[in-house]
């Protein structure tokens, strides 16, 4: 699973780079969340814009890199695409997930 991680002062940011979470890719990539995650403090915006395809595995490895992270850091969501987003909605996963429509305005200049 290729991930993209940009540190920032305020978060870390994680681009997926692949256009599918789903079921075959699910475990590898809450692996990588988990080395990535481990490494850093703060929040974390996952960037999902390349993604084009979410099945529930995929759905439940980001609620499980969600739980990771525990009480005090925050995963936030960006870029989702329709498909990814309709996925959030019908499971009212986005009443959970801060889910931004694009990155926020101190970040976008990054990349």
């Amino acid at each position: 699973m290729e991930l993209l991680v940009r540190p920032t002062a305020e978060r870390l940011v994680v681009e997926v780079m692949e256009e599918r979470i789903d079921a075959a890719g699910a475990i590898a990539f809450k692996d990588r969340m988990r080395e990535i995650v481990g490494r850093s403090a703060g929040p974390v915006l996952l960037d999902l814009s390349r993604v084009r395809f979410l099945d529930s595995s995929g759905l439940g490895a980001v609620v499980a890199v969600m739980k990771l992270l525990g009480p005090d850091r925050r995963l936030e969501l960006a870029r989702l695409t329709p498909t990814v987003e309709k996925v959030f909605r019908l499971t009212r996963m986005d009443s959970i997930f801060v889910i931004h429509d694009s990155l926020p305005e101190s970040l976008r200049d990054v990349g």
